[in-house]
């Protein structure tokens, strides 16, 4: 498993998913400052990476969840891969959206689904966690059970993790920010200061000035 992860920061690193500017911080929605930018939106552009994260979720759902009735994706960023998977196990696939449509049929659930049916859940990105388990809470609304949730990358924060267990919500996720910054590190993306300032920046993203 930890050389899969590695492989999958290198590809990261390689087109440029993942950005890494200590000296110029980005800016974050939440507002918090970040040396480091992860859009996984760019691996849909480069069919070697995109196969390979398609086949990755695959492979856990046929191995931790073969009773899934079905596979959910986290609307932005989540709907494409989570129909790839869904394709590829050939089970149902719906999305759930940030909020409830403000206009049509007002759904926060999009697609043909029943209560009692069990589902994974596929999101791009975790950082604390608060938008994933939106759309899990959202599927236990509707009456569905959620068996777990994969992702493609995870900062880690402790939050994150508190956040998952308080909702009784098992994570994989095919990559992680301890992983990333080691894969950078010995491929001279970063230098050893930076490392150790990505490794601080990581214990309280909050504070981050």
């Amino acid at each position: 498993m930890k050389e899969n992860q590695k492989h999958l920061a290198q590809l990261l690193l390689q087109i440029n998913a993942i950005k890494l500017n200590p000296a110029n911080p980005f800016v974050w929605a939440s507002g918090w400052k970040s040396p480091i930018y992860c859009d996984n939106r760019v691996t849909l552009s480069f069919p070697e990476v995109r196969n390979y994260i398609r086949d990755e979720f695959s492979n856990i759902v046929k191995e931790k969840y073969p009773e899934a009735d079905g596979i959910a994706g986290v609307a932005t960023g989540a709907i494409a891969y989570g129909a790839l998977v869904a394709d590829v196990l050939g089970l149902p696939f719906v999305y759930i959206r940030s909020g409830v449509k403000s206009h049509g049929m007002g759904n926060l659930i999009e697609g043909d689904y029943s209560p009692d049916q069990k589902y994974v859940v596929v999101e791009d990105l975790v950082s604390t966690g608060g938008s994933s388990l939106k759309a899990v809470e959202a599927l236990r609304v509707a009456g569905c059970k959620v068996l777990g949730m994969v992702a493609i990358f995870t900062y880690g924060f402790q939050k994150a993790v508190d956040n998952f267990s308080d909702k009784q919500c098992q994570l994989d996720t095919l990559s992680n920010y301890e992983v990333l910054i080691d894969q950078a590190a010995e491929s001279k993306y970063i230098n050893n200061n930076q490392v150790s300032l990505l490794k601080e920046w990581r214990k309280a993203p909050e504070q981050w000035k």
